[in-house]
């Protein structure tokens, strides 16, 4: 009889997030495989979750996925978590899904925080109808997926890092126009902010700390909003 493999959510920043059907399932499989088995750690130990910890992260995805097909295919229970959010959306774990899928395993979603849905619910931009773009190529590919992103008719998501915000800030300006835009910081965590103005002021405002951290959600009105 083959196993079973849940895709569960974890908290993004504060760790009293988590459901109690989440908690439950990491309990009873037979192991967990986990992004960073620091950051993880501290969230099952603050639940009194015993159980083994595997490794499963962007380096060795590729790799892992046989391990864990071969053991799913045994009759194993398995839960995948990131850490923070759901595996898959911008985490690991897509490969592994679609294997177990392939070979008719059986995958359960446990739902739960996300910073995508948090921030859209939050940002004051109309959300019946949304694009999430996730993070933006560096390099390769970066303007042709802003001049995309600038011709749609709905508001925008996308996901950024502390060192990149201000350089996404001024593409974004460059390439899609002065919108007006949410910022939601660290969500969830003890040092949450959220801005909200026209991307002009909002990219004056950061130019002027000296040090910026934390990760962010940035949604981008849709051409026309509020005018």
């Amino acid at each position: 009889m083959k196993g079973e493999l849940y895709v569960v959510s974890t908290p993004i920043g504060n760790l009293e997030d988590i459901t109690f059907r989440a908690v439950n399932i990491l309990k009873k499989v037979d192991l967990i495989a986990v992004e960073d088995t620091r950051v993880s750690g501290r969230l099952l130990s603050k639940y009194n979750v015993k159980n083994n910890l595997i490794p499963f992260h962007v380096q060795n995805e590729n790799s892992k996925v046989d391990y864990f097909v071969k053991l799913l295919l045994s009759g194993k229970k398995i839960a995948i978590i990131s850490d923070a959010g759901t595996p898959c959306i911008s985490d690991p774990g897509y490969l592994l899904v679609n294997k177990s899928r392939e070979l008719d395993i059986n995958v359960y979603s446990i739902p739960g925080p996300s910073s995508l849905t948090a921030s859209l619910s939050i940002s004051g931009l109309p959300s019946e109808r949304f694009f999430f773009e996730g993070f933006l190529p560096k390099k390769k590919g970066r303007l042709s997926r802003l001049n995309f992103l600038a011709s749609l008719d709905v508001s925008v998501v996308l996901f950024e890092s502390p060192h990149r915000l201000c350089k996404t800030l001024n593409d974004i300006m460059l390439n899609i126009g002065d919108r007006y835009i949410s910022i939601c910081k660290e969500i969830t965590k003890i040092n949450e902010t959220n801005y909200f103005n026209r991307l002009s002021q909002l990219i004056d405002q950061f130019s002027k700390l000296e040090k910026i951290k934390g990760e962010y959600v940035i949604v981008i009105a849709k051409e026309g909003y509020n005018e």
